[in-house]
């Protein structure tokens, strides 16, 4: 046996590589190909993690019920109803009956096992089975403290996931957005942050001053934001595990939200002297801020190649609101988005991949959510609005670069009552929009890395 141990918080996991294989027994190995357009949900059986006593039992059925919501809401997996299961129990934890789950047509079959160790942890063990080719695809083990059972269900679905598509998962994951409540003219917007799938929801600030476009750092758990104190910019960073928040500095011409580059080491945003707005990069070690763009338009809303060589950005230097890229030391931008005619373009955002560039599209009566490749070719658009008044915006990746989440704005009544905003995801090939369910309206997400 080889085992790998890996230090996640407080979370041990370890690898068991027992590869059962049935003999005569030959079939293609299960498999998704989700770069398709549309693919057919893989039936998957997702059993109670069996448990000897009273609080194992209610762990175990706890972490399959967030597993099973993982792979469902990704569309990838069709959760087969546990009414239809026949072996159950204790038996299937010595080896599954295939041609029982062959029968009511699962194709994966996940199985699992939970136990209370003597010093207080709590032990999660679960296999992945291709039910078909009759042999184990992963299994797993992980300890950790009873309070992050679902963490372990995250991972665990990240490792399914993983092993079936042949591409990271993303469900151990958080969202930062900006929470809003009260009426439109006396808006309260509040940090806060959630788990991918709503729960462990909780403010970060408590609604006193306003606070905008919240971005995640992808090597650390930190958030950059912007806030006014009294009507002047200001970038702060957020340390989400300790809550210590520093202060980068006052920016009163900044016009666009800062983002962190690819290393975390520094951050970009916008800001405009002298009546011309352009692209800088703060050296977060040394506060020193460098120029990126130079021209008498209005440059904007930058975001890098993960490869941190390019920047891309949105400006109006050709008669309307177009998306550029340049080099990130500067130099000569090009034009990459020729979509309708009179239509412009705003929120570049570089996929986490490298391959795509997300966008905001706006045109008369409303807005729409795309992608396009990095040259501008192959645009197509996944979301949009569907009733005049009706706005979305603001896209986010998935830290494997293959669902993006926005928010929608509906329409408010001419005394602004109404117009709630929530939260979506969709697929990049415009398959599977869900919405992410917050207990307060909702706008500007950010989509964190995988947790470390």
């Amino acid at each position: 046996m080889t085992i790998r141990y890996h230090n996640i918080l407080s979370l041990l996991v370890l690898a068991l590589v027992l590869a059962i294989a049935m003999p005569g027994i030959s079939h293609a190995e299960l498999k998704i190909d989700i770069t398709r357009g549309v693919v057919e949900p893989v039936p998957v059986a997702v059993t109670d993690f069996f448990g000897e006593g009273r609080g194992e039992k209610d762990f175990g059925q706890k972490i399959a019920g967030v597993v099973a919501a993982d792979l469902e809401r990704s569309g990838l997996f069709n959760p087969i109803d546990k009414k239809a299961f026949i072996q159950t129990g204790e038996s299937l934890n010595l080896l599954p009956r295939f041609g029982d789950w062959r029968l009511i047509k699962t194709q994966a079959l996940v199985q699992g096992r939970v136990e209370m160790t003597v010093d207080g942890r709590l032990k999660v063990e679960f296999r992945l089975w291709d039910v078909y080719a009759e042999q184990q695809m992963v299994g797993l083990a992980y300890f950790s403290v009873p309070s992050n059972w679902r963490r372990v269900a995250h991972i665990i679905a990240d490792a399914i996931y993983q092993r079936v598509t042949g591409e990271d998962g993303y469900f151990d994951t958080r969202i930062v957005y900006i929470a809003e409540t009260g009426p439109r003219t006396r808006r309260v917007k509040r940090l806060a942050i959630m788990d991918q799938d709503g729960e462990n929801h909780r403010f970060l600030t408590d609604g006193t001053i306003l606070v905008l476009t919240p971005r995640f750092s992808p090597t650390l758990q930190e958030i950059t934001y912007l806030s006014y104190y009294n009507d002047i910019p200001r970038v702060y960073i957020f340390n989400i595990d300790s809550g210590r928040q520093e202060r980068l500095g006052d920016f009163p011409n900044m016009n666009f939200a800062p983002r962190f580059s690819p290393d975390g080491k520094g951050v970009i945003m916008s800001m405009a002297k002298d009546g011309n707005s352009d692209i800088y990069i703060m050296d977060l070690a040394t506060r020193k801020v460098t120029q990126i763009t130079t021209h008498s338009a209005i440059d904007t809303g930058p975001s890098y190649s993960p490869d941190s060589k390019k920047i891309v950005f949105e400006s109006d230097r050709s008669g309307v609101q177009q998306i550029y890229i340049t080099d990130a030391n500067g130099g000569k931008a090009k034009r990459i988005s020729f979509g309708p005619k009179r239509a412009r373009y705003a929120t570049p955002v570089w996929s986490p991949r490298g391959d795509w560039i997300a966008f905001t599209r706006i045109f008369s009566g409303g807005t729409a959510i795309g992608v396009m490749r990095t040259d501008g070719s192959g645009e197509r658009i996944l979301a949009q609005s569907t009733a005049r008044g009706d706005w979305v915006e603001g896209p986010t990746w998935a830290p494997n670069g293959r669902v993006l989440m926005y928010f929608r704005q509906e329409p408010a009544d001419k005394q602004g009552r109404g117009g709630r905003t929530r939260l979506f995801t969709i697929d990049i090939t415009g398959q599977n929009e869900r919405e992410v369910v917050s207990p307060v309206d909702a706008s500007d997400p950010a989509w964190s890395p995988l947790n470390p």
